[in-house]
């Protein structure tokens, strides 16, 4: 505490009559008999200079201070060190009495606008107040109950400030997501064009045989009514691009592994492009090849970027209707086509921390009967918090869908490094998170949860070092 003077006044020598004249004028005192007030005990004068510092918030209160001259600044430090300014505490007032009640440490920093003159109790001289003059202690009973009215307000008031600033920033994060595929898909496109006129001029300058027209025409059109990629297994999609890539390899295509991943997602496969190869000579099948997968990747990147905006538009429906919950189209929803988009979505984020995952969608998946863009947003902060889970180096997410009974059950599984029992307990308390600062927002399993409930499902959680799994569970006949 920075003090320029302190005057202790001993309780055995009495108030001077400048002091007791002072004291009188103040709301608190002005109902004491003249021997109470000259009795007051633990009594000390305080003299403040601009700037000067009464008390630091967090530190253990031990005094209770009455304002005789000048104004005290109060304000409150913030988590991430800012101070802000709360209310300014005009001469004629008493305060500090709302720690030594509750116990508590000082919730604010007290700090002098100017030249300040206060006089301050001790903690026995207040106790002693407290309990021999009934109406000091109804005064500060009352300024408690008013003052903690309004610290109450106050706080309301930033949880909903910060609320509205969190879901603000929730929707930002979850609009950047189809924004940034629908620019990476837009930019792949412009490439896949050029690519396309290159090979377009070259084939007129040499012309096709009408044979090689027709098989070049059948794979092209194949290729073309496919919108988005095949939705495989994991294992099923490995097996099939090395099946590919083998055979490109074999009839001597460059980048026979760069293309075999975008022709697998159009569902082709070494048997449908044999026409190929034998209509064309071997140093031609190349450019006819890398024209199919241009074509496909077009086809594929048109899909994300109607998915991207289909999803923007799925976003703003749902906080359009967030607190109008149940309005919206109802549809017959893939699960694993849901989930799949999703994957896709976040390819990006999967790829920048070099993580593997895994798929297993069970076949015959029945069908939800629901509206969709609740379960993407389910799908999103579940996967979206697995990949903030996993390590740096060795991250491994896996996502399975399976059928138990008339329920519907998706499990995202991470290898992490867990969550404590203490914090399973917490985990979907509004606004907690396990996430470093400035990673995590503590609004998006709770909303998982909210959203889960509106189609009679539920989350479970099984978590220890190096893994942790989200189940949902999810009713087979959702009503409409």
């Amino acid at each position: 505490m920075s003090q320029q003077s302190v005057i202790q006044q001993p309780a055995t020598t009495p108030i001077s009559d400048a002091l007791f004249a002072q004291l009188r004028t103040t709301s608190i005192f002005s109902s004491l008999k003249d021997e109470e007030l000259r009795c007051l005990n633990g009594l000390e004068e305080i003299r403040l200079q601009k700037g000067d510092i009464l008390v630091r918030q967090g530190e253990i209160a031990h005094n209770f201070w009455v304002l005789l001259e000048g104004n005290m600044l109060l304000s409150q430090t913030m988590p991430d060190g800012r101070e802000m300014e709360v209310t300014s505490i005009p001469h004629g007032n008493a305060f500090g009495e709302l720690p030594l009640l509750a116990n508590i440490p000082n919730a604010v920093n007290l700090r002098a606008e100017g030249f300040c003159h206060l006089v301050q109790i001790n903690e026995e001289g207040f106790w002693s107040l407290m309990t021999t003059c009934p109406d000091v202690r109804k005064a500060i009973l009352g300024n408690m109950a008013k003052r903690f009215q309004k610290m109450q307000s106050a706080t309301i008031q930033q949880e909903k400030m910060a609320s509205l600033g969190t879901l603000a920033a929730g929707l930002m994060h979850e609009l950047n997501n189809p924004g940034a595929a629908a620019r990476r898909a837009a930019s792949q496109l412009r490439s896949n064009l050029q690519r396309m006129h290159e090979l377009a001029r070259g084939f007129s300058e040499r012309g096709h045989t009408a044979e090689q027209r027709a098989c070049l025409t059948a794979l092209q059109d194949r290729v073309l009514a496919v919108k988005s990629e095949s939705c495989l297994s994991s294992l099923q999609q490995s097996d099939a691009e090395e099946m590919l890539g083998e055979w490109l390899d074999g009839h001597h295509v460059a980048k026979a592994w760069e293309f075999a991943p975008v022709l697998v997602g159009s569902g082709i496969q070494p048997n449908d492009l044999e026409c190929l190869s034998e209509v064309f000579a071997a140093n031609e099948l190349a450019q006819p090849i890398e024209w199919l997968e241009a074509s496909a990747s077009s086809m594929q990147m048109v899909g994300l970027v109607e998915d991207s905006v289909a999803r923007v538009v799925e976003l703003a429906q749902a906080v359009k209707s967030y607190a109008h919950e149940g309005q919206g189209g109802v549809q017959d929803v893939d699960v694993n086509e849901s989930i799949h988009a999703t994957i896709v979505m976040l390819k990006h984020k999967l790829r920048e921390k070099n993580i593997s995952m895994t798929k297993e969608f069970a076949a015959g998946m029945p069908k939800l009967h629901c509206i969709c863009s609740g379960l993407n947003q389910v799908w999103t902060n579940l996967l979206d918090n697995a990949i903030d889970a996993v390590p740096a180096t060795g991250g491994s997410i896996y996502v399975r869908t399976s059928m138990h009974g008339d329920e519907v059950q998706v499990a995202f599984e991470d290898n992490g490094s867990g969550i404590s029992k203490e914090d399973q307990e917490r985990i979907f308390d509004p606004f907690f998170t396990t996430k470093a600062a400035g990673v995590g927002s503590g609004m998006g399993l709770g909303i998982v949860r909210k959203i889960l409930e509106s189609y009679d499902g539920w989350l479970t959680l099984t978590s220890e070092s190096g893994r942790t799994e989200f189940v949902v569970h999810l009713p087979k006949d959702q009503r409409a």
